[in-house]
């Protein structure tokens, strides 16, 4: 996350806030974010056994809403859409014509025919261009808008999550099932996370985040809630084998080469990318992501070279240590599609062939009540 000085960075909402409360602040993309407040393994345990808050209002969203609305998502993207109830959310994959991802979405149903789709702050603008793009050849008449100034996110996450939210809200959410969202008077609260344990998203007005913000930490402080920075929420989705959109997916990688094809419902019928899909599938993925732990000392990073029996056969996406498992751990693409969970391989760290095994993911799950 090193500065580039020729790049406009943009700031959260909640930025003096961070500042106030000694965030270490660093760069994600075009925005400078807290990475940590104390320490990121501090902030990772809060989440694992209590809970934290991530301010994650760099987020992009758009609304999609007119008549035609559920056939134009049905017919862009790669779930089906007209299945699903209102105030349900839908993890997807957003495809280029050539099958590759554009990013991973969450598209939330608010009504028959509105939508609210929530989008990786990178990809705002690409987005937005590939989707309006679409909208103008297949239904020109229906609204979009990026509406990502006007709504700030937070998330509250941990197995206290669901309490310390009832306390601060006045309402209980006990009973809100997985990937799905209710709406409020001020915002849109929806069980959804990037942690791997239980949590949930606030979507309220920009202004608003402030005061929720504060509301969260007089209901939750007792209960050891925390705030918690980018470097925790980069090792706890890592640890859950949730891949990042730009380490672990990108645009010349398809949904089943990494490791989210069950996102994909090639019977739905046409979407974008589906021909693609199944033309690379015919004839032979190129890779796949698979997940490995070191056996011997050494954190894997991004960009380092994975091989096996000496032969270069892939490149690590994401690595870290992993504060839970105690572990050095990591994701990877290898070419060698024989390669198996069990097998040996090495990453090269600074030069070094280090040894490591290669694993099921996810790497951690929690223990559901």
């Amino acid at each position: 996350m090193e500065h580039d000085p020729t790049m406009t960075v943009a700031k959260l909402p909640l930025d003096s806030v961070h500042r106030s409360l000694g965030a270490r602040m660093g760069q994600f993309g075009d925005w400078e974010v807290p990475l940590y407040y104390t320490s990121i393994l501090d902030e990772h345990a809060a989440v694992r056994q209590k809970a934290g808050v991530f301010d994650i209002s760099h987020m992009g969203e758009f609304e999609v809403q007119g008549a035609g609305a559920t056939a134009f998502l049905d017919a862009i993207l790669p779930r089906p859409i007209s299945p699903m109830t209102f105030g349900q959310a839908l993890y997807s994959p957003l495809l280029n014509d050539q099958g590759g991802l554009v990013d991973d979405i969450i598209v939330y149903r608010r009504q028959a025919e509105h939508y609210l789709l929530i989008v990786n702050a990178g990809n705002i603008a690409k987005d937005f261009a590939h989707i309006f793009g679409l909208k103008e050849l297949l239904a020109p008449s229906l609204g979009l808008h990026d509406i990502s100034a006007q709504w700030a996110l937070l998330a509250v996450q941990g197995p206290l999550s669901a309490a310390i939210l009832e306390k601060a809200l006045g309402d209980s959410f006990e009973d809100l099932p997985y990937y799905h969202f209710r709406e409020r008077q001020d915002g849109i609260v929806s069980r959804t996370g990037y942690t791997g344990e239980d949590g949930f998203e606030i979507m309220v007005k920009t202004a608003e985040v402030k005061a929720l913000w504060n509301r969260l930490f007089e209901a939750g402080r007792s209960q050891g809630l925390q705030p918690v920075g980018f470097g925790a929420r980069d090792t706890l989705r890592l640890e859950a084998g949730m891949p990042l959109y730009g380490h672990d997916l990108n645009d010349e990688t398809t949904p089943f080469e990494s490791h989210i094809g069950w996102a994909v419902k090639l019977a739905k019928g046409e979407f974008v990318g589906r021909r693609a899909l199944i033309s690379l599938e015919e004839s032979g993925r190129r890779k796949k992501l698979v997940g490995f732990e070191m056996t011997e000392r050494g954190i894997p990073r991004q960009g380092q070279e994975i091989r096996k029996t000496g032969e270069p056969v892939g490149v690590v996406t994401s690595g870290s240590f992993s504060p839970t498992l105690k572990k050095n751990i990591g994701m990877a693409f290898v070419s060698d599609l024989g390669i198996q969970e069990g097998d040996a391989v090495d990453v090269m760290v600074r030069d070094n062939a280090v040894s490591a095994r290669v694993v099921k993911l996810p790497f951690y799950r929690r223990n559901k009540k």
